[in-house]
C-alpha cells in the first residue's frame, strides 16, 4: 500500500514539475520576445568576438624578443588600427566631396533644369511631367532640413546600437572565456566535454569566415576601383574603398555603395551611369553564383547551396544584421548538427546490392 502511495506521489510531483517547467519556458519565451532586439545585439556582438579571435591571436603572437602583447593590449591595438583606418579614409575622402557638394549647391539653380532636360530626353521618361518633378525636387530641397531633424532620433538610436555592439564585442573578447565557462557549467558534466570540443571546432571554422568575407571585400574593392578609374568617375578611389568595406554586408552593402556611385556618376554623364550598372550586374552574377559559394566553401567548409540559403534566411529574419551573421551562424548550426544530429552509421544503398 505504501509503495502504491509513493508511486502516486511521484507521479503527482512529476506532473507538477512538468507544469512548472512548461509555464517557466512559456514565460522565458515571452520575455525573450519582448527583449529580442537586445538579444540579437548580444548574439551579434558575441559572434563578432568569435570571428575576430584569429586576428586577436595573431596580434598576441607578435613578439619583440621575449615580450608579446597580452589580450587587453591586443584588443587596444585592434581598435586603434580600425580607428586609424577610418580616420585616414575620412581625412582623404571627405574634403573633395565637401568641396564638390558646395560647388554643386551653388550651381544647382543653373544645373537643375539641364539635368531635368537630360532626364526628359530618355525614351521611358518622355511622358513624365518634368515641371511637376522640378516642383517636387524644390519642395524636397526646402524640406530637407526638417526631414534631417525629424530623422535624427532614429539615426541616433542606430548609432547608439553600433556603439553598444562595439563595447559588447570588446567585453566578449576580453572576458568571453569566463562567460563561456559559466554557460557551459549549466550542462550535465557527462556531456560538457563533448559540447566543449564541438563548440571549439565551430569556433575555428567561424574564425575562417572573416578570411573568406575579407577576400570578397578585397575583390570587389579592387575591381570596382579599376572600373571607376577607367570610367573617370569622381572620387573613384573613395567609392572603391566604400564598395569593398560595405561588402561585409552581403548583397545590401554592395547595393548601398552602388547607389552612391550611381548618384555621383549621374552628375556628369549617363554613360557613366550605364557603365556602372553593367559592371555591377555582371559582378553580382559572378559573386553570387561563383565567388561566394566557392570562397565560403573553401574557408568555412560549407556547401555553396547552404551559403546562399543561409544568406536568404538571415536577410529575411533580421535584415542587414541577419545577412551579416548568416554564414557564421550556419557554420555553428552545421557543426552542432554534424555532431548531434547526423547518423554516423554507414547507409547501405539497396540499389547497389541488387
Amino acid at each position: 500500500m505504501d509503495r502504491i502511495l509513493n508511486i502516486k506521489t511521484e507521479r503527482q510531483s512529476s506532473r507538477r514539475g512538468d507544469i512548472v517547467f512548461t509555464f517557466a519556458l512559456a514565460l522565458l519565451l515571452c520575455l525573450a520576445w519582448f527583449v529580442r532586439d537586445v538579444l540579437v545585439l548580444i548574439y551579434v556582438s558575441a559572434l563578432f568576438a568569435v570571428v575576430l579571435t584569429p586576428v586577436l591571436n595573431g596580434i598576441m603572437s607578435l613578439r619583440i624578443r621575449e615580450w608579446h602583447p597580452g589580450k587587453g593590449l591586443a584588443v587596444l591595438i585592434l581598435l586603434l588600427a580600425v580607428a586609424g583606418a577610418v580616420t585616414l579614409f575620412i581625412a582623404f575622402a571627405l574634403p573633395p566631396v565637401i568641396r564638390d557638394l558646395k560647388e554643386f549647391g551653388s550651381e544647382l539653380p543653373t544645373r537643375g533644369p539641364k539635368m531635368l532636360d537630360r532626364i526628359h530626353r530618355l525614351p521611358f521618361m518622355r511622358h513624365v511631367d518634368v515641371s511637376s518633378l522640378n516642383t517636387k525636387l524644390q519642395d524636397f530641397a526646402s524640406n530637407f532640413a526638417t526631414y534631417v531633424f525629424v530623422s535624427i532620433k532614429g539615426w541616433a538610436g542606430k548609432v547608439a546600437d553600433i556603439v553598444t555592439g562595439i563595447v559588447l564585442t570588446v567585453y566578449f573578447m576580453l572576458e568571453g572565456d569566463t562567460a563561456y565557462r559559466w554557460i557551459l557549467s549549466f550542462f550535465p558534466v557527462q556531456h560538457r566535454q563533448r559540447l566543449d570540443q564541438t563548440l571549439g571546432r565551430a569556433e575555428l571554422r567561424m574564425g575562417k569566415w572573416l578570411l573568406g568575407q575579407g577576400s570578397l571585400m578585397l575583390i570587389l574593392g579592387i575591381t570596382s576601383t579599376i572600373v571607376f578609374v577607367a570610367l573617370k568617375i569622381r572620387y573613384a578611389y573613395a567609392l572603391g574603398v566604400l564598395m569593398g568595406v560595405f561588402n561585409i554586408i552581403p548583397v545590401a552593402g554592395a547595393l548601398i555603395s552602388v547607389s552612391l556611385a550611381l548618384l555621383v556618376a549621374a552628375i556628369d554623364s549617363w554613360g557613366h551611369v550605364l557603365g556602372i550598372i553593367i559592371f555591377y550586374a555582371i559582378y553580382a552574377q559572378i559573386e553570387t553564383s561563383f565567388l561566394t559559394p566557392r570562397i565560403m566553401q573553401s574557408s568555412v567548409d560549407l556547401a555553396g547551396l547552404a551559403v546562399v540559403i543561409s544568406l536568404l534566411l538571415g536577410a529575411s529574419m533580421a535584415g542587414v544584421v541577419g545577412a551579416m551573421v548568416a554564414v557564421p551562424t550556419a557554420v555553428l548550426v552545421a557543426v552542432l548538427l554534424n555532431e548531434y544530429g547526423v547518423q554516423k552509421e554507414p547507409i547501405i544503398d539497396v540499389r547497389t546490392t541488387e
